[in-house]
Formats: structure tokens, C-alpha cells, sequence
């Protein structure tokens, strides 16, 4: 039995903020996008352009407040192939929120509360 990865889901508060987002600070870009038949919900299925894997955004019309994100502990990490130029635009976004210097790496958040880490290409 072999499992695969596919996809990781977020819940989000803005479709358009956080399409935005991701577009501008990690280049993904939406692939498919499914709507419930009453309006209900939304996903929004976003992708690197280079792998299968996927980020799936979900936004609920009756969720209107912030999500819940307890500590926040969880993330997801992405490596980029010019980590100094990935940093200069994180920087310039402003959504830089953990860097750790000794360990080559930086945490940047996006406009729900979630983290995703940034890690220069192996090598």
C-alpha cells in the first residue's frame, strides 16, 4: 500500500486577500476552484506549477470571524531557489514573522494567522 501526498487544506476569512497573498508572496496560482450549489462555501485549489502537491483554501459565507489557530505550531515549509531575493519581497510585504539566523530559515504569515516556512534550495 503506498500513500501519497495531494493536498493540505487552510480555512480562510478573504478569498481575495489570501489568493493575493499567496500569489504575491509564494507564486501560487489557483487551478480549480469548487462552489457549493447555495453559495455556502468555496475552494480554491492552488499550485506551484511544478509538483502535484496542492494548497486547498476553503472560505464558509457564515464564518466571519478569525479562525481559532490555538498556538499555531503547524506549518508548511517551502524551499526557493533565491532565498535572498524571497526574503527582500517577504520583507517588503511585511509579513515576515519569525526569522532564525543561526538556522538559515524564516517564517513568513499569511492574512488568516497561518505560517509557512522559508528555506533556501538544498545544495
Amino acid at each position: 500500500m503506498q500513500f501519497t501526498f495531494y493536498h493540505t487544506n487552510l480555512n480562510i476569512t478573504d478569498p481575495q486577500r489570501s489568493l493575493a497573498f499567496y500569489e504575491q508572496a509564494l507564486g501560487l496560482k489557483p487551478i480549480r476552484q469548487k462552489e457549493a450549489s447555495d453559495g455556502s462555501f468555496k475552494l480554491f485549489f492552488l499550485s506551484d506549477g511544478v509538483t502535484d502537491y496542492q494548497l486547498e483554501l476553503t472560505w464558509l459565507k457564515d464564518h466571519t470571524q478569525p479562525y481559532d489557530l490555538g498556538e499555531n505550531e503547524s506549518h508548511v515549509a517551502f524551499r526557493v531557489d533565491d532565498f535572498d531575493a524571497a526574503h527582500a519581497r517577504h520583507e517588503q510585504m511585511g509579513c515576515i514573522c519569525f526569522e532564525n539566523h543561526k538556522m538559515g530559515l524564516y517564517f513568513i504569515e499569511d492574512p488568516d494567522g497561518y505560517w509557512f516556512e522559508i528555506l533556501p534550495a538544498k545544495g
